[in-house]
């Protein structure tokens, strides 16, 4: 579906991109991973066709560099934030229909896809971040696209928002979707990618699948818990007196995980009657610097 050779994007002397290779077939899911500047969202703007490049990128047999606007007509594009027009659900959903000459009766399909079908009167201004981002998702999926992008997708999102919105991608990619998103959650990863390719100052370092990262990267993993305040230094006392690094921030508290997952220090405080209001896992890239 996507074979990349040699892709290369210079700025000046310096390398965003410097000649990455890669294939990714009909129906993956592939991850893009990697820290700020390791070249994630330069390869999405390059697979896009908005981005001048060395090299060559082909999609679905199209060259990107000779012919990117048939190149584009393959892929639905889903950014970390999406900004729309002062318009409702419908209204927006109508004007980017028409921008991309697809019939207005695929509007209700994609809304009831996305879940979005009883809100299509609501202002975009009235939505909640994790609706936004599904009428994002449901955009990019108007003219029924075979790849879908996705930059950071779950970024801005509360927790319930992001396991939603995670939930719908999985469900396109079983579907039969093409699925290539960048992320640093590796919860994210996990749940999404069959494939993750590691990127570093521009450079392709590894590929893998998702549970070889904590080994081959040494990521240390975490979990982060929704604790009510008033019981927060007791589940400090309980995470110090079972030996668990953690590292409280503002209304919640980082866990470090060990060989036994997650379970153990979720017993651990429910053995002591601490209140989980919600938790998340996380790479050691997100948590706060001052560890105890």
């Amino acid at each position: 579906m996507i074979t990349a050779k040699n892709l290369t994007k210079r700025y000046g002397e310096a390398f965003a991109l410097d000649n990455v290779n890669f294939t990714i077939e009909a129906g993956e899911s592939v991850a893009l991973w990697g820290a700020n500047g390791a070249g994630k969202t330069t390869t999405i703007r390059c697979l896009l066709g908005v981005h001048s490049f060395d090299g060559e990128l082909m999609v679905n047999d199209v060259d990107v560099r000779r012919n990117s606007k048939k190149a584009r007509r393959m892929m639905g594009y889903v950014p970390q934030e999406a900004t729309f027009y002062d318009m409702s659900v419908l209204e927006t959903l109508t004007f980017y229909a028409r921008l991309k000459k697809t019939p207005l009766p695929r509007i209700d399909e994609v809304l009831a896809q996305v879940q979005l079908a009883d809100h299509s009167r609501k202002h975009v201004n009235a939505l909640s971040g994790g609706m936004k981002q599904r009428l994002a998702l449901a955009v990019a999926l108007l003219s029924d696209p075979p790849i879908l992008i996705l930059d950071e997708p779950t970024a801005n999102l509360d927790v319930a928002a992001q396991r939603d919105f995670i939930h719908q991608i999985q469900a396109l990619n079983r579907q039969g979707k093409t699925i290539i998103f960048s992320s640093h959650r590796f919860d994210e990863v996990m749940a999404l990618a069959s494939r993750v390719l590691v990127l570093d100052k521009g450079k392709l370092t590894l590929e893998c699948p998702p549970p070889a990262l904590v080994e081959k990267l040494g990521l240390q993993r975490w979990m982060r818990l929704w604790i009510p305040p008033e019981q927060r230094d007791s589940a400090l006392q309980v995470l110090q007196s079972q030996g668990y690094a953690y590292r409280p921030n503002a209304h919640t508290v980082y866990v470090r995980i060990g060989d036994a997952g997650k379970v153990a220090p979720l017993r651990a405080l429910e053995s002591a009657q601490i209140i989980i209001e919600d938790f998340d896992l996380l790479d050691g890239e997100l948590v706060p610097s001052e560890e105890v």
